[in-house]
């Protein structure tokens, strides 16, 4: 077998015969799948789907949860030379017409063949496949009907997946990426220091944990296809149970012992703010030596509150490990160091809008990414695309093996990501003293007299801000009919401890922080339901989604799921079903 793709490492994962990975359900009760049950169990279902029709190229939408049979899938897919594209199983019940028109959207642009799911999920996906109408339509896991399959070997530059970006300014694109691409970022990740999954000294694997969705890169390729490659033990615990119960992370990690598991910035803040003493008797976290924080702006008061939290517990503050990265590039771009406590600095407020970057103690603060992993180059580049120098606030290009050829069937999005293998990431940001800083994603910035302010720097003074949900601020500017400059909204979603009653005295003291803080005068602070701020499928705010429906008088809190509605909602997809038909 090829030594560049996917294909070769769960066939070498499969031959040791004693590593996979340990799936926890919501009684905490494990099922392990070892990597040579897998592999076996990925054939037959290369053979179900080669009996259906599926042919070398075409691509299969995979809509499961956290399940074993999303490897067989996933695999199973890669097997017959077709491509998989995870998309995330509708867990937000309360805002169906957006989940059905998005998800049918991405079916349609990746030309997806064949929809695979689980016989629950499908029950409510009739509407979502009556706008794509995938021509083989959709299979079920009790459709799976194994046959004899001989694996189609796949070359290193064929397609391996197609992965939507998070979408937070405009809609998710199809980053189509390659064997040789995914491969080679999990080889870079592993050799930078992430063979922390290498053997101990008695012969026992270390492990991974993650209960991060497979459908988003972090999930998929930094953890489960990070542990096939080493191979080792990876314990994978389902996102709605951590969102719900996040003390679970916690003790699972106590009692798995693995030395790695990341997640996104607002997972800490959850933990810090949600789980009780009682959840946690007798957890030790000491195991947790690399704990990666990516996907979202990372806030150093958010990771300085975890680990006064939970160092009593065994946690060591080295373990917290700022990273930046994006599907684009396949995963990793900038590691902190694995050995060093993460680095935030200050800068100077004014000088920061004037796109420089200079050290003040009493500046905003700003957290570290670290340097690039080996093989790739960052480079900050001004508004007429030169290089900038160091210190300077500007767009954030990176180069390096895995980084995607191409959107899929998208030559003018990716005309304008794309130039002479740079690829322009839509952040904005700094190098100092060699580490990548971010400085917001740039069609989110806010112009107000003219000069640009960050909406994270402006998210980040409400932290942890009392009678606010944890991680639930989103600020936009805007523009009002008859007027020529830009003004500061920002979003809160209350806590569930809190009443409308007390709303007014919420935002009052919510916009007396951000002024404090930033020196700037929202136009207006508008309390919200919680749940009701639009967010990407992966999490992140989707802020000019949430302004527009603001405006348009349509922004509000997700329905109450009744089963009521669930019936309703089966119904309605048995009707587009049949309609299909």
């Amino acid at each position: 077998m090829n030594e560049q793709t996917l294909c070769t490492l769960i066939h070498k994962a499969a031959i040791l015969g004693n590593r996979g990975y340990r799936f926890l359900d919501h009684r905490e009760q494990e099922l392990f799948v070892g990597y040579d049950e897998l592999y076996k169990k990925a054939l037959d279902f290369a053979g179900a789907f080669s009996r259906m029709g599926i042919r070398s190229g075409d691509k299969i939408s995979l809509i499961l949860p956290t399940c074993p049979e999303f490897f067989y899938a996933f695999f199973g897919a890669l097997f017959c030379g077709a491509v998989p594209v995870p998309l995330y199983p509708p867990i937000r019940l309360g805002r169906m017409e957006e989940y059905h028109q998005k998800t049918g959207r991405m079916i349609e642009v990746s030309e997806a063949r064949l929809v695979f799911t689980d016989k629950r999920i499908k029950r409510i996906l009739g509407r979502s496949l009556s706008t794509a109408r995938p021509d083989l339509g959709c299979l079920t896991l009790d459709e799976i009907v194994p046959a004899p399959f001989e694996m189609i070997e796949s070359g290193p530059d064929t397609p391996a997946l197609i992965q939507f970006s998070s979408g937070t300014t405009i809609d998710p694109k199809p980053v189509l990426l390659t064997h040789r691409q995914i491969v080679a970022n999990i080889r870079i990740m592993l050799n930078y220091g992430m063979d922390y999954y290498a053997d101990a000294a008695d012969g026992s694997s270390y492990c991974g944990l993650s209960w991060l969705p497979l459908y988003h890169d972090m999930g998929l390729i930094g953890c489960a296809m990070l542990a096939i490659a080493q191979p080792a033990d990876l314990v994978l615990i389902p996102p709605e149970l951590f969102i719900t119960r996040p003390a679970v992370w916690l003790r699972a990690i106590s009692t798995y012992k693995p030395i790695i598991s990341g997640a996104p910035n607002f997972a800490f803040s959850l933990c810090t703010e949600k789980i009780k003493d009682k959840e946690i008797e007798g957890v030790d976290l000491s195991s947790w030596q690399v704990a990666l924080i990516g996907g979202e702006t990372v806030s150093a008061s958010a990771l300085e509150k975890f680990i006064s939290r939970f160092e009593p517990y065994g946690f060591s503050p080295h373990a917290l490990t700022p990273v930046y990265g994006l599907a684009e590039a396949s995963l990793g771009v900038t590691f902190s160091d694995l050995e060093q406590r993460f680095v935030c600095n200050h800068f100077n407020r004014h000088l920061l809008l004037k796109d420089q970057a200079k050290i003040d103690p009493s500046g905003d603060p700003i957290m570290s990414l670290g340097n690039p992993l080996p093989g790739f180059q960052v480079e900050i580049r001004d508004k007429t695309g030169e290089k900038a120098a160091d210190r300077t606030i500007g767009s954030v290009h990176i180069k390096g093996p895995s980084i995607m050829k191409e959107y899929y069937n998208n030559p003018a999005a990716t005309a304008d990501t794309m130039h002479d293998e740079w690829l322009d990431t839509g952040d904005n940001g700094f190098i100092f003293n060699g580490d990548l800083y971010l400085y917001g994603r740039k069609k989110d910035l806010i112009i107000i007299r003219g000069q640009n302010y960050s909406p994270q720097m402006i998210e980040l003074a409400l932290a942890n801000f009392p009678g606010i949900r944890v991680g639930c601020v989103a600020a936009t500017g805007y523009i009002p009919e008859n007027d020529e400059n830009e003004k500061l909204i920002v979003f809160i979603e209350r806590d569930k401890q809190s009443g409308k009653a007390d709303d007014k005295i919420l935002a009052t003291k919510a916009s007396k922080k951000i002024t404090e803080s930033t020196g700037l005068v929202p136009e207006s602070v508008i309390v919200l339901e919680p749940g009701t701020i639009f967010r990407t499928s992966s999490g992140k705010f989707r802020r000019g989604e949430t302004l527009r429906q603001y405006i348009a008088g349509t922004l509000a809190p997700p329905a109450q799921v009744t089963i009521f509605q669930m019936s309703a909602e089966m119904v309605r997809s048995k009707i587009a079903f049949s309609r299909m038909n």
